[in-house]
């Protein structure tokens, strides 16, 4: 009798969770909430500074704060995740998140509103690992994990862009602090559902001992690294604090992988890692959000300053590019990833995008939207969303229940740090190319403002040129490493199915071929 009922048990845990479709419309709200919150704050950023007597030197700290918090706290969150259960860390991470943009709408000063950006960023990073994972665990037949990440990419993708226009619409029509506010409704019907819906499969969880020096060491050296090159956008890359971040991150880092290979419950296992597909995606996806959120920031700033563009017209400037994520993550991704390997759509997709950017080289003080603008962000939109859905996916496929957590940590903290590093490192080369532009046309020049514009698309365009090679690098680094098989096709899994072959059959989850 007892073999009977555990034999039952078992057959029930290897069913596909009948809430789970469900449950992916409360995973993807929490989502969006979290992508739109990146953008729709750089929008309100102005009015907010001016009502609230933010300096100028001060003004950086309400997207800093929330990225070092952020960035420095993900690979704790998926650890939290893998010990506490997904769904309790999920709901956690709403409700906490509500809290603190109700607190950074209330804002009377900028100590309130740093603090609200800082409460987000921890949340944030409790939140959003667990809403991969939760993916991960949920959805285990090859095709029906196609369609689910396919939805899953395209917001992750997208996501930033609507919030330009919900951003517009809010500071235009209403007021700055709504932009903080509309976050509540989507973290309280998000968690609601995920109460009432959400169902985590059983002993998935990772019960090891928490790995304290791991929390510290990576916490620390991911906010070096994230301050390091937001300090650099506005310092200069030779400024002593920049340089001493930069050695910091890498002297706290490599302590941290020395620790993670000794300690007997790491962190971060190294096997996460090591593992060349992961790897790959992790490396590619950072790469090719490198060169994103650079452009949002020219995009935003032509529009707006040199094209004269209200911030709701800026924002659906922007809708081409949405749709293309969109089309490109649940018609082209989803449809071919079950059929082709993950680096068949990766590499051509991070190759299309790069065209599309490369024709937005061509911006000029008359560039017209609908010749350049329009087909470059559809291009670019379309290549994103092919290979974001197939590396959400494959950062997570194959992986050992217990690390579920973890494994999706690390995707969002190579989106996070390489967004530091894109408009760090875009904007520096922006401005350097615009001062050069000065230096070489001022004798000549006869009106001055008419020159200032000029020079600042020069810089725009010059740093675009190294978004093209940086998605040319992602698609490399993609079909160089990248070596899995097509989903399904039921071949061994390597290191991974040698690690976990026991969890990985009881929880149905498809191992990647190699």
């Amino acid at each position: 009798m007892p073999k009977t009922a555990g034999l039952s048990r078992a057959a029930d845990a290897s069913l596909p969770d009948p809430s789970r479709w469900k449950a992916l419309a409360f995973i993807a709200l929490a989502q969006l909430m979290v992508v739109l919150d990146a953008t729709i704050v750089n929008i309100a950023l102005p009015s907010a500074q001016t009502d609230l007597g933010i300096s100028d030197g001060n003004k950086q700290w309400v997207i800093t704060a929330y990225a070092l918090a952020f960035g420095g706290l993900l690979l704790f969150g998926g650890r939290i995740a893998d010990l506490w259960g997904r769904k309790r860390t999920f709901v956690v991470g709403l409700i906490g998140f509500a809290l603190a943009s109700a607190l950074g709408g209330a804002a009377q000063n900028e100590a309130m509103m740093f603090g609200s950006r800082a409460l987000q960023g921890v949340f944030g990073a409790l939140l959003a690992p667990a809403a991969l994972s939760l993916l991960a665990v949920m959805f285990t037949d090859a095709k029906e994990r196609a369609k689910a990440f396919g939805i899953y990419g395209a917001i992750a993708g997208g996501g930033g862009a609507v919030g330009l226009i919900l951003g517009g619409f809010l500071t235009e029509y209403l007021n700055w602090r709504w932009t903080f506010f509309v976050n509540i409704p989507f973290a309280v019907v998000a968690a609601a559902g995920a109460y009432f819906v959400i169902r985590e499969p059983s002993g998935a969880r990772n019960r090891a001992p928490l790995d304290i020096p791991g929390v510290v060491l990576s916490t620390l050296g991911l906010v070096a690294l994230v301050y390091g090159f937001t300090r650099a956008e506005s310092a200069g890359w030779s400024d002593a604090l920049t340089v001493s971040m930069f050695i910091a991150a890498a002297v706290l880092l490599l302590a941290f992988v020395v620790t993670e290979a000794r300690v007997k419950s790491p962190l971060l296992p190294l096997r996460v890692l090591t593992e060349r597909n992961r790897g790959g995606v992790y490396l590619s996806l950072g790469l090719a959000i490198i060169a994103m959120f650079g452009l949002f920031l020219f995009l935003t700033y032509y529009l707006q300053v040199v094209k004269g563009y209200s911030p709701v017209k800026t924002g659906f400037a922007f809708m081409p590019m949405i749709v293309g994520m969109i089309t490109g993550s649940t018609q082209i991704g989803t449809r071919l990833m079950t059929r082709v390997p993950p680096r068949l759509l990766m590499g051509p997709g991070f190759l299309v995008a790069a065209v599309g950017m490369l024709l937005l080289t061509q911006l000029d003080l008359n560039t017209g939207y609908a010749a350049v603008i329009l087909p470059g962000m559809l291009l670019l939109g379309l290549g994103m969303g092919t290979a974001f859905m197939p590396a959400m996916s494959l950062a997570t496929h194959g992986i050992e229940p217990r690390d579920a957590g973890v494994a999706s940590a690390m995707v969002n903290t190579s989106q996070q740090v390489g967004g530091a590093i894109g408009t760090a490192l875009l904007n520096t080369i922006a401005a350097s190319a615009t001062t050069a532009y000065v230096a070489d046309h001022a004798a000549r020049a006869t009106d001055p403002q008419l020159l200032e514009l000029q020079a600042m698309v020069s810089g725009f365009a010059a740093a675009i040129w190294w978004a093209v090679g940086i998605l040319v690098a992602a698609a490399a680094i993609a079909m160089t490493l990248i070596n899995t098989g097509r989903p399904g096709t039921g071949a061994s899994g390597g290191a991974d199915s040698a690690s976990g072959a026991g969890a990985e059959e009881e929880f149905k989850i498809p191992v990647v071929a190699h």
